[in-house]
């Protein structure tokens, strides 16, 4: 296990190595979503990049599994601060090949790994999956569209109507499990303030701080990722695009019926972007 040096703390992390023959391998950090663990990315994700010869650094940042959990730390919407931390830290275990260090993200992952990709250019590739493109425009999108259109209006009727319901969704108990989740990662009270703070998580107008190689991937028919397209489509580094769907058998979030499909996918893609074989670097 790690532990990531990270301003007044430590963010922890675990290092996974395809083989240990000592010698320098690409390595992909694993960044997870809203309500994922660093443990469950060795399932999700790590263990199709081990198979195909890449070591794994998988990690919780703010707002998410020990981190807010043990320290109380929120989400933050910077994700390259969070990221850069964490690849000075990889660049000081010897296994990690320093031009080949990606970021893949998955779920809200999949805005963290590009925002971090828009400041961060020591990383050689950065793969969004199923993330949304500007969490605000996601977060309003559920909302019936007369109430939608008064949400900056600050003494509206519509406006009192919203913030009533979203107070009874609190109360209840399965129902309003994401809206408490969702308060407590980000740090806040009040669910009128949450929908204000996620005008801070957005990828509109950094599109083209990524140089990169960038491969955006959704479901058909995932509404959290409904935007991935925009994001595709406005970046100005090499980029690739993947929709799956019911023709490769693949539903859910995440491609999650399906994700032995987005791992052939994602790792066919990396090998040529990378132009590796499997074959490490001299130790």
């Amino acid at each position: 296990m790690l532990e990531i040096p990270f301003e007044d703390g430590t963010l922890p992390g675990y290092f996974y190595r395809a083989s240990d023959d000592g010698r320098r391998r690409p390595t992909v950090l694993l960044v997870d979503g809203y309500d994922g663990t660093a443990e469950e990315l060795y399932f999700a994700n790590a263990v199709a990049a081990l198979e195909r010869g890449y070591d794994v650094l998988a990690f919780d940042g703010p707002g998410q599994g020990s981190v807010i959990l043990d320290q109380g730390i929120p989400f933050r919407p910077d994700w390259e601060t969070v990221v850069t931390a964490v690849v000075d830290h990889a660049l000081t275990l010897a296994e990690v090949d320093p031009q080949r260090i990606v970021v893949h993200g998955w779920s809200f992952g999949g805005y963290l790994a590009p925002r971090a990709a828009s400041g961060e250019h020591r990383l050689a590739a950065c793969i969004a999956d199923s993330g949304p493109y500007d969490l605000y425009d996601t977060v309003t999108s559920r909302f019936p569209a007369l109430l939608a259109g008064h949400l900056e209006d600050d003494h509206g009727a519509a406006l009192k109507v919203v913030e009533a319901t979203l107070h009874q969704l609190l109360k209840k108990t399965s129902a309003g499990w994401a809206l408490r989740r969702n308060l407590w990662v980000h740090g806040v009270d009040d669910p009128m303030e949450l929908i204000r703070m996620t005008r801070d998580y957005t990828m509109r107008g950094r599109e083209h701080l990524i140089e990169c190689p960038t491969l955006v991937c959704r479901t058909v028919g995932d509404d959290l990722s409904v935007s991935a397209r925009t994001l595709a489509e406005n970046l100005g580094c090499p980029t690739e695009y993947v929709e799956l769907g019911p023709e490769e058998d693949v539903t859910g979030h995440c491609e999650m019926t399906g994700r032995a499909v987005f791992h052939q996918r994602a790792y066919d893609w990396l090998d040529e972007t990378l132009g590796y074989d499997g074959e490490p670097s001299a130790p």
